[in-house]
């Protein structure tokens, strides 16, 4: 049961570990960006800009979202535009794997800390893989791979 004494976890868990998911999520779309020659921007979070670091934009809600943004690619092809959509996905499975091999190494110790950031990296794939609209041009991670695949639609940001 959730009680008072749950809330340092709580704040833990919502301000460091889900942001730090997003980071990766964002992170994997801008690799593969970045390996087709795209220049990429990655922004953290919605409201005011809070601060930034070369192509990272941190913003004052860090904690609620993330986005990926990428101009032309060397060569444009629809399967490199499916794999830079297929990017953030990618590198939260791989994280999770990374973790928990390191934990089975006993290299990680199997702390809440983890088990937390395993929890929010599946919660990522899975609504990330989801083929939805979450509004007016801003398609998952799913129906971006989707589009680009079957009807060569390109969306240059996305969540």
């Amino acid at each position: 049961m959730f009680n008072l004494s749950d809330m340092g976890t709580f704040m833990w868990a919502f301000f460091i570990t889900l942001p730090l998911t997003l980071l990766i999520h964002t992170g994997g779309h801008a690799f593969f960006a970045y390996l087709f020659g795209s220049k990429t921007s990655l922004i953290i979070g919605r409201g005011g800009k809070l601060f930034q670091l070369k192509n990272i934009e941190i913003r004052k809600l860090y904690f609620i979202d993330s986005a990926c943004q990428y101009d032309q690619l060397r060569s444009e092809r629809r399967w490199k535009h499916a794999l830079i959509y297929a990017g953030g996905p990618l590198f939260n499975i791989l994280s999770i794997l990374i973790v928990n091999g390191l934990i089975q190494a006993s290299i990680l110790p199997a702390h809440m800390f983890f088990y937390q950031f395993v929890y929010f990296s599946v919660y990522l794939v899975f609504f990330a893989l989801l083929p939805v609209e979450y509004g007016e041009e801003k398609p998952s991670d799913g129906k971006a791979i989707y589009d680009v695949l079957k009807f060569g639609k390109v969306y240059k940001e996305f969540d």
